[in-house]
């Protein structure tokens, strides 16, 4: 099927977004290196799982893509695994105020090793996936390690994720120390996020509204940052060589497995490059919850509790959201801790599994900075037989000055179609669909650019860059069904270069598809640095030709800005003034700018647009339609908090069959900052079908 492609790129102001976009987490340090320095941390273990000790340097050959390479940096780490008992306090021990804690990771040099015959144990607390219970359970379990557990060699950084990755406490043996940070943990920070609901259908919670709100997009970009807050902890620690381990104390991650494979697996590639094994625990505990769900809940709102579809419903809910954190503890070489009211049991696996180990470092021999893929194996010498454990290998790094608009070319052509995810630059990504004609759909595809990640050049006074975009769609056959290649040059003056940090670039194409299943990946490049990043997506275009019992819609676009098309940073190429008739998105000279994460300030007004389609004629007049539209919004309790509308839509629009276009305004100024669940309520009363979209926002 031929794509039609409407390119076009707006510089959006989401300054509220800031603390929220991946790479803007305060406090985190950089890390730097000019050497070639690699290093492998290696378990040597016997027939019956023991540690081999007392082997020596030139007991090891260690091989990159195959070829020798000389060891320049060898230390046996020996760790114990008995508890240490908490020394005795005198009073004047537990009258005196703790150390105020070190709230950056401190690397003496990156590279060196500064935690001789140390277990690295680090304590990830993530609030933005527990409530009250799960985070008080999490505290009890770490002060519990910290009483009993820890061992003289134990010395343990404290990390916690609400709205951006804080740094509690260095690394330190310090019980006391660690204890009062604990202790201090802000129990009930971003609570109200932990219980999104995975989808919506009749076994969904019966919280007294009309329907349960699907929130799987809500979802998606949540289980996003969770994932990035990962992999920006894996980067921050991967400056010191020493094995580590990383407690990720969580209530379940939404699945994202289908929706952006490129986030997961960039999260667990920078684990491992970083010697880290992740040991997700799920603080939830045991749960045995009976069809219909336990006495925190309200009863299920379908028939499924007497069929059993409730309890399979339920079931599946919890997997899904363990399904992620056992794949971060299988790929990075940890353990996933479920099902267990001993959260602490969850610990001492992470403690028990780091036994003693062998660090190697040596400078490769290949100086190609080319961004390809080393493979690391380490044999022993002579007839040592034993079980070796290490990281399979790594990606060097790359100059991007270097290469030659070929060597670009070809690298945007191979990062494609590679299976590896690339995430050095940000991405959101949202798909609509929209009915042209009985048998085909316009797809608007929408992808947002933090600006914090994208480097500018000064020139003229003012400062460039270019963004370069390449994108594929394959239906279920693996068929290609829609392709683009583009590339937009931005200029900005010096005040807006001053505020790109705090904005985003947004980026916009067409394509029309036929109804199907379809799998999309696009990949955007920024032209100064070369830093890529990769969005994995499948999406559904349904048909609406056959006769349904509900009311026909397009996709429900949630917008916070229309954009003028003459200030849009890039402009549309010559042939894309058929794509601007067709793109419903497109208003006269205004484009609508979907708001794809769903979050809006209370400054700005929402834009709800979508199309109506097949409504029955008016029998008064044959060329109107009578539907009434109105917007619902429910609390985080489930209760209204207020109504837009009704309003009338009875103009069919020229440019499309049988469609009546909706474009609802609603200033935020009045609204009350929270979460909300917004049902679009569409009634075709001469028809007599309806239908209630909904979808869930935060209002700042």
């Amino acid at each position: 099927m031929a794509s039609r492609r409407t390119p076009a790129i707006a510089l959006l102001l989401v300054a509220s977004l800031a603390g929220q976009q991946p790479g803007n987490d305060p406090g985190i340090p950089k890390f730097t290196s000019t050497t070639s320095l690699v290093v492998v941390d290696v378990s040597v273990k016997d027939k019956s799982g023991k540690v081999i000790e007392g082997l020596k340097q030139e007991d090891f050959t260690v091989l990159e893509d195959g070829k020798p390479q000389k060891i320049g940096v060898f230390e046996f780490m020996q760790l114990s695994s008995e508890p240490d008992p908490p020394p005795p306090l005198s009073l004047n021990d537990q009258l005196a105020l703790p150390e105020t804690p070190k709230r950056t990771i401190t690397v003496q040099k990156p590279g060196e090793v500064q935690y001789h015959n140390k277990r690295l144990l680090v304590f990830f607390f993530d609030f933005s996936s527990m409530g009250i219970p799960e985070q008080l359970r999490a505290q009890e379990a770490a002060l519990e390690y910290l009483d009993k557990k820890i061992t003289k060699d134990d010395v343990i950084s404290v990390l916690l994720y609400a709205s951006g990755i804080n740094v509690l406490s260095d690394f330190t043996s310090d019980r006391q120390a660690l204890a009062t940070v604990v202790k201090t943990l802000p129990i009930g920070e971003m609570a109200e996020l932990a219980d999104m609901a995975e989808t919506d259908d009749e076994n969904g919670e019966d919280t007294g509204a009309a329907f349960v709100a699907d929130e799987s997009e809500f979802n998606l970009y949540n289980a996003d940052r969770k994932l990035a807050a990962i992999q920006k902890a894996a980067k921050m620690l991967g400056a010191l060589p020493e094995k580590k381990a990383m407690i990720y104390f969580s209530a379940g991650v939404g699945k994202t497995g289908t929706d952006n494979q490129a986030q997961l697996e960039a999260s667990i590639n920078a684990a491992v490059k970083a010697n880290l094994s992740i040991y997700p625990v799920d603080t939830r505990g045991l749960m045995a919850e009976p069809p219909g769900g336990g006495a925190a809940k309200a009863g299920s709102k379908g028939a499924g509790i007497f069929s059993g579809a409730a309890y399979n419903s339920q079931r599946s809910n919890i997997n899904n959201s363990q399904e992620t954190l056992a794949t971060l503890a299988s790929d990075t070489g940890g353990k996933a801790f479920f099902d267990s009211n001993e959260i602490v049991a969850g610990i001492t696996q992470a403690q028990q599994d780091i036994r003693s180990y062998y660090i190697l470092g040596y400078y490769s021999g290949n100086s190609a900075e080319d961004g390809r893929y080393r493979k690391i194996t380490v044999k022993l010498n002579g007839k040592l037989q034993a079980k070796l454990e290490h990281r399979p290998g790594y990606f060097a790094n790359k100059v991007w000055t270097k290469m030659s608009g070929n060597d670009k070319e070809q690298q945007m052509q191979e990062a494609l179609s590679a299976g590896e995810p690339l995430t050095e630059l940000p991405l959101a990504l949202q798909v609509n669909y929209f009915r042209i004609s009985p048998t085909n759909y316009y797809v608007p595809v929408s992808i947002k650019i933090p600006g914090s990640a994208v480097a500018l050049a000064a020139k003229g006074g003012g400062s460039v860059t270019q963004l370069d975009f390449a994108g594929q769609i394959q239906d279920e056959q693996k068929n290609v069904a829609g392709n683009v290649r583009d590339h937009i040059n931005i200029k900005l003056d010096q005040g807006s270069a001053a505020k790109s940090s705090r904005k985003s670039y947004q980026y916009d194409a067409g394509f029309v598809l036929a109804p199907g299943r379809y799998r999309m990946k696009f990949l955007v490049r920024e032209n100064i640095s070369g830093k890529m990043g990769t969005f994995e997506t499948r999406f559904l275009v349904p048909d609406l030709s056959a006769d349904t019992s509900g009311l026909k819609l397009s996709s429900v676009v949630w917008s916070s800005q229309r954009e003028p098309m003459k200030t849009a940073v890039g402009a549309a190429e010559k042939g894309a003034k058929k794509d601007t008739i067709a793109n419903p998105l497109i208003l006269g000279e205004e484009k609508i700018v979907p708001n794809i994460t769903r979050v809006f300030r209370r400054s700005q007004n929402l834009y709800v647009t979508f199309d109506v389609y097949d409504a029955r004629p008016d029998p008064a007049n044959r060329k109107s339609r009578r539907v009434r539209v109105s917007i619902s919004w429910f609390n985080a309790k489930g209760a209204k908090a207020f109504e837009v509308g009704p309003l009338e839509a009875n103009q069919l629009v020229g440019t499309r069959p049988e469609a009546i276009p909706v474009q609802i305004q609603v200033p935020l100024k009045d609204v009350a900052p929270g979460k909300y669940v917004c049902q679009v309520n569409v009634v075709d009363e001469v028809g007599r079908k309806f239908a209630f979209p909904r979808t869930n926002l935060v209002v700042q």
